[in-house]
C-alpha cells in the first residue's frame, strides 16, 4: 500500500540581488532599497527590511513589505552616514535572509535630472526678461497693453477736483509685507501726486499701523514731487481700527460724511469688500478697485467702475512709473507666458490629432508627459 507523499515547507528561498542606493533627485535623507522577489513569494507572509549602521552591527526592522513588493524608500536616514541593509523573507515561523547590501550613503543632489525642460524654459524666460530690460534702457519703449483701471486714474482725480470733493484711498486689510499691499502703496503714490497737483484732498484710513506709517511717507513724498509740500496734511493718513468689520463701518461712515468724488480700493480685501463697494456706489463716486483675492473680484466687478484683476494690480507700478527696468521685466514676463501658452496649445492639438493616429498619439503622450513635469 502506497502512503501519500507529504510535502512540508522547511526552507524558503530568500530575496536576491538586494541593492541600497541613494534616492535620486532629492534633498537627501532617503535611501532606496530594492530586491528581486523570493522564488517562494506567493507563500510568504511579508518581507522585513533590516538596517544597521555597521555591517556586523545589530540590525533592526525598519519596515515591512507585502508579497509582490520589491522596493522601499527609507526616509529616516542622515545625510553622509553609512547604512547597511538586508531583506528577510518571512513565511509563518520560517524566514530566510538575503545578502547584505551597503554601505549606502544619502546625500542631496544639486540638480533634478528629470527637470531639464524646466531648466531650459527658465533660462529662456530669464533671457527674455533681460533682453527687454536692456532694450528699454536703451530708449526703446516696449508696448504694454492698456489697463483701463489705471488709465482712469487721472479721470477719477479730475472728477473729484471738479466736484470739489476729496479722494478716498483704501489699502485693504493686509500687512506691509503682503505683495498686494505693496502694489496698493505704489498706486497711492501716483494718485497722491496727481491729487497734490490739482490741490485735491486725499483721505487714507488704514487698518494696520505700519501700513499707515508707510502711506504717510508716500503721500508726503508725492506732495514734494508735485512741488506742493505745503498742501500735505499728516492727518489725511490715519489709523482707523484693526477690527475687520469695525474698519468697514468706519470707512462707510467716512464715505457718507465726506462724499468723496473718487474711491480707490487697492490691496487685499476680505468679506468687507462688498460692503465698501456698495456704499461707494450709493454715493455716486467713481470707484477703481484692484485685488488679488479671487473670491472678492466678483463684488468689485459688479459694484465698481474699473477693476484691476490679479496681475494687473502687481503690474500697476510698472505701468504708471514707465521705469525702463520695470517695463522690460513686464514685457519679458509677457513673452514667457506667450511661449508657455503656445506649448499648451501644441499639446492640445497633438492630443486631438492623436485620437486618429496611433503614432501621433504616442508623440502627443510624450509631449504631454514632458510638459507635465514642470
Amino acid at each position: 500500500m502506497l502512503l501519500p507523499l507529504l510535502i512540508t515547507l522547511t526552507t524558503i528561498f530568500p530575496p536576491t540581488n538586494v541593492k541600497a542606493l541613494d534616492s535620486p533627485n532629492d534633498a537627501g535623507h532617503s535611501i532606496m532599497v530594492t530586491w528581486e522577489l523570493s522564488q517562494d513569494d506567493s507563500l510568504l507572509s511579508y518581507y522585513e527590511i533590516m538596517r544597521a549602521s555597521k555591517k556586523e552591527g545589530e540590525y533592526e526592522i525598519i519596515s515591512t513589505a507585502l508579497p509582490g513588493e520589491n522596493e522601499f524608500d527609507d526616509e529616516g536616514v542622515e545625510n553622509g552616514k553609512e547604512y547597511y541593509y538586508f531583506v528577510r523573507a518571512v513565511a509563518g515561523e520560517e524566514y530566510s535572509n538575503s545578502n547584505i547590501s551597503g554601505p549606502a550613503i544619502a546625500y542631496a543632489q544639486w540638480f533634478h535630472h528629470r527637470r531639464w525642460n524646466a531648466f531650459i524654459l527658465g533660462i529662456l524666460f530669464c533671457g527674455a526678461v533681460l533682453l527687454f530690460i536692456r532694450r528699454a534702457m536703451k530708449g526703446e519703449k516696449p508696448f504694454l497693453r492698456r489697463i483701463p483701471g489705471l488709465d482712469a486714474v487721472d479721470e477719477a482725480v479730475g472728477r473729484s477736483t471738479e466736484l470739489g470733493k476729496p479722494i478716498l484711498f483704501l489699502l485693504g486689510l493686509e500687512y506691509i509685507h503682503h505683495v498686494a499691499t505693496l502694489a496698493g502703496l505704489s498706486i497711492l503714490g501716483r494718485v497722491a501726486k496727481k491729487a497734490a497737483e490739482y490741490d485735491t484732498p486725499i483721505i487714507v484710513p488704514c487698518w494696520e499701523p505700519v501700513v499707515m506709517a508707510a502711506a504717510q511717507e508716500i503721500v508726503k513724498q508725492s506732495h514734494m514731487e508735485a512741488g506742493r509740500p505745503d498742501t500735505y496734511k499728516e492727518s489725511s493718513v490715519f489709523f482707523l481700527t484693526a477690527d475687520q468689520f469695525g474698519y468697514a463701518a468706519g470707512v462707510d461712515g467716512i464715505m457718507l460724511r465726506e462724499k468723496p468724488g473718487a474711491i480707490f480700493m487697492q490691496g487685499y480685501f476680505y468679506g468687507e469688500s462688498l460692503i465698501l463697494a456698495e456704499t461707494g456706489y450709493s454715493i455716486g463716486a467713481i470707484q477703481i478697485a484692484g485685488t488679488s483675492a479671487p473670491a472678492q473680484l466678483p463684488f468689485f466687478v459688479a459694484a465698481c467702475d474699473y477693476t484691476l484683476i490679479g496681475e494687473e494690480l502687481f503690474a500697476a507700478s510698472s505701468y504708471l512709473s514707465k521705469e525702463p527696468r520695470m517695463l522690460g521685466s513686464i514685457k519679458g514676463e509677457d513673452m514667457g507666458k506667450l511661449v508657455i501658452g503656445l506649448l499648451i496649445v501644441i499639446g492640445v492639438v497633438l492630443s486631438s490629432i492623436g485620437l486618429f493616429s496611433e503614432q501621433i498619439s504616442k508623440w502627443a503622450a510624450s509631449f504631454i508627459n514632458w510638459f507635465s513635469t514642470f
